[in-house]
């Protein structure tokens, strides 16, 4: 027998949502690509992954967030709006990158929407909440990928001497990503399928 565990995979999640997103819809979703790194994981659609894997969703929040009802993922999204890591980052670095917190917070609202804890109208004004702080404070992917890695960086230091330090993947591997998701020249990147300025023009259909 080989060492191989053989997982049956999900159906692929656009045929449970066919329905393309507007261009002000991928601008959003697109605020959690920084931490989209998984091979699985779709960064141009309001469902986190590429196929159906709705207990997985479930099982990251219970496990990383401790979310397992709606009022805890709604208290957590209200968290990460209000201050989340960036108020620690501050006194730290005297700069309050609020492109980390965006980035989690969009990214628990979908996961949160995967497993049913919140349907698809309140997922998206989830996502709709945080446009108008990111919008405030940033000009660009690049500005808002800058302060992304800054918060990761500090939320990675808090982690030395404790259970968790070996859990994030090295900031090299973020870098990475992050160089990806700027380069011009990388048609499936969402920050190029919906640049910075998208949310501030009409909405339309891709």
């Amino acid at each position: 027998m080989g060492l191989w565990r053989w997982r049956r995979r999900g159906p692929k999640a656009a045929r449970r949502y066919p329905v393309p997103l507007t261009t002000h819809q991928l601008w959003m979703v697109s605020l959690s690509a920084p931490v989209s790194r998984d091979r699985g994981a779709s960064r141009t659609t309001l469902y986190p992954f590429t196929r159906i894997d709705d207990d997985g969703a479930r099982r990251w929040l219970a496990e990383q967030w401790e979310i397992t009802s709606r009022a805890q993922l709604v208290g957590r999204l209200d968290e990460l709006s209000r201050s989340g890591y960036r108020a620690r980052a501050y006194r730290v670095t005297g700069v309050s990158p609020l492109a980390w917190d965006a980035a989690l917070y969009v990214d628990i609202a979908r996961r949160g929407f995967a497993c049913g804890l919140i349907d698809e109208p309140d997922a998206w004004t989830a996502l709709k909440n945080i446009v108008p702080a990111v919008v405030g404070t940033y000009a660009s992917w690049q500005e808002y990928a800058a302060h992304y890695l800054l918060g990761r960086k500090v939320w990675r230091e808090g982690l030395r001497g404790t259970a968790d330090d070996g859990f994030p993947a090295p900031q090299a591997t973020a870098d990475a990503h992050l160089r990806a998701l700027l380069d011009p020249e990388n048609r499936s990147s969402p920050w190029n399928l919906a640049p910075w300025n998208t949310i501030s023009h009409p909405d339309r259909i891709r």
